[in-house]
């Protein structure tokens, strides 16, 4: 069986920063960490290979070249091989274009039996790349696994859903997208470090996959990102000491003063005293 993991490079919380001119995060500013999603999706495909004598599998990233940094830690998880999709052409790509980036580069790696991802990225919160890579690849596709089982040539999967839990089964080959629910990612070892070191990591460019140049980068891009901005936060915080009658009166009489000032009441309600 070959699993491929599509996994991706995002900022730490702390550090994310937006190119004001793009309005596309900037992937080499500050520093970066695996997809916390993917982390699931990760150990989920190694419980499979456990299950399933075999397995291979092969992680998957589009990014800068500091993404090889994610490849090893996925293989110090226990994915046999990892792929680095890197060329500047893939700059500035939206979900489409990243999709047709990893479609292609799927089609690239052939005779696979089952993709898996995170139900999304941190850095953008759409959930949409793995689902339009498998419409693309014309295979079916399963999101927000919480259990997954792979079977005679099927996938059974429990979804989890507003309404509670659905069942389902799909043949194989098939996209599945994973949430946090589904395992308890655990930390990689000082071996498995030690093994993904000598584990080589390809670089593939636009050629390499055989994609248009039209189909990636801000040009294969449907979304435009008019502009950006960082929210001003502006606070007037009043505080009062409220532990006696005097300080209650207070209280209250200071925050119908508020409210007054701001048309939120009017100056004939009744507030009491």
């Amino acid at each position: 069986m070959k699993i491929i993991v599509l996994i991706k490079q995002v900022p730490s919380t702390a550090n994310t920063r937006m190119d004001p001119e793009k309005g596309t995060v900037i992937r080499d500013a500050g520093d970066t960490v695996l997809n916390p999603l993917d982390e699931h999706a990760v150990t989920e495909a190694v419980k499979i290979k456990k299950l399933i004598p075999g397995t291979k599998i092969i992680a998957l990233t589009m990014g800068p070249p500091s993404a090889k940094k994610i490849l090893n830690e996925a293989c110090a998880r226990g994915v046999d091989e990892g792929v680095l999709l890197s060329h500047k052409a893939f700059g500035g790509s939206d979900t489409v274009a990243t999709a047709h980036v990893l479609a292609a580069a799927v089609k690239q790696i052939g005779n696979y039996d089952l993709l898996l991802a995170g139900e999304k990225a941190t850095d953008g919160e759409t959930g949409q790349t793995g689902p339009m890579t498998a419409a693309l690849l014309n295979i079916p596709v399963i999101t927000f696994a919480q259990s997954l089982t792979v079977l005679d040539n099927k996938i059974h999967v429990q979804r989890m859903v507003e309404e509670g839990i659905e069942e389902l089964s799909v043949n194989l080959p098939a996209l599945v997208t994973v949430i946090k629910e589904i395992n308890k990612p655990p930390l990689p070892t000082i071996r498995g470090y030690l093994l993904a070191k000598k584990v080589p990591i390809p670089i593939w460019g636009p050629d390499d996959i055989n994609i248009e140049p039209g189909r990636v980068g801000l040009k294969g891009s449907s979304t435009r990102v008019v502009k950006i901005f960082s929210p001003r936060l502006v606070r007037n915080t009043k505080f009062r000491i409220a532990n006696t009658e005097e300080g209650i009166i207070s209280s209250v009489n200071t925050i119908m003063e508020v409210l007054t000032n701001r048309s939120l009441i009017s100056k004939g309600d009744n507030h009491g005293s």
